[in-house]
């Protein structure tokens, strides 16, 4: 039905899905480091921090695995028998079956979100010893009124903040950094996989798996590790971004030398080679 019908408004559910994806997913990194600051010792805190990261990593490593099993699998899962099927996985007109995926994942989310529920609103800081019952119940209602004021506040604050935030330097050339980075990341994830297929001959499913296994776990120890090392050697801000400006450049100039790392052209009729 959806190939007779090619004005099909189908993928307006798919761009629905991945909107309200989003908005949830959203508030799990900055509530989340907030709550960690907020509650955690100071020397803990890049540790923790770090683990955070770590996780936020090995979920996409587990996707992407997730994603090539589900490439092996037709589309038409279910309704079509496999063997009546005359193409393979490394066939260009093989297409996997990607939704299944999203089925998984959706589960596994509202499972995780079920969790949330049952965060508590205020914790004891790590290190402290634990108040009595009264004095944490007047605390919950102190931080409850405040909540209160500073979200009356907010909506008239918003604007004046979001003007200060873009004319603070660092904090714009923070955002320029995690952009490129960001950038350079989702380059390689949209089209790598398509350049393993055609220049080595690779299916969907192996190049997805590749990209996942050579290039998450390292990400993961460099998450881990690097949390570990500021918990160990108490770094402060400032030898954190010295830190990070010669660790990138060092990055930089490793990234650099892959353009002298040249693949010969597979011959593809009527682009490099002739039809005859």
């Amino acid at each position: 039905e959806c190939e007779k019908e090619p004005g099909s408004l189908l993928w307006i559910f798919v761009m629905v899905g991945n909107m309200v994806r989003g908005m949830g997913e959203t508030p799990i990194m900055p509530l989340g480091i907030s709550y960690l600051e907020d509650f955690a010792k100071t020397e803990n805190s890049p540790f923790y921090l770090g683990c955070l990261h770590t996780a936020t990593v090995i979920g996409p490593f587990l996707g992407f695995l997730l994603a090539s099993f589900c490439a092996e699998l037709f589309v038409d899962l279910g309704s079509v028998d496999a063997g009546d099927l005359t193409i393979t996985a490394t066939d260009a007109r093989w297409v996997g079956a990607w939704w299944l995926g999203i089925l998984i994942c959706a589960s596994l989310n509202l499972l995780a979100g079920i969790a949330f529920c049952f965060f508590p609103k205020s914790l004891v800081k790590e290190g402290e010893t634990n108040e009595p019952e009264e004095t944490c119940q007047k605390r919950v209602v102190l931080l409850q009124e405040n909540e209160k004021k500073e979200a009356k506040q907010t909506m008239y604050d918003f604007i004046p903040f979001l003007k200060a935030l873009f004319h603070n330097p660092v904090y714009m050339l923070f955002i320029c950094i995690t952009v490129l980075q960001f950038s350079a990341f989702n380059g390689m994830v949209s089209f790598m996989p398509k350049y393993l297929e055609q220049q080595f001959g690779k299916s969907a499913s192996d190049a997805i798996f590749l990209i996942g296994v050579y290039n998450l776990p390292v990400i993961c120890v460099g998450y881990f590790f690097g949390g570990l090392f500021m918990k160990k050697f108490k770094i402060n801000i400032y030898q954190a971004a010295h830190i990070a400006c010669w660790v990138s450049l060092l990055e930089y100039l490793l990234y650099f030398a892959a353009y002298w790392t040249v693949c010969d052209t597979s011959p593809v009729a009527g682009l490099t080679v002739s039809y005859e």
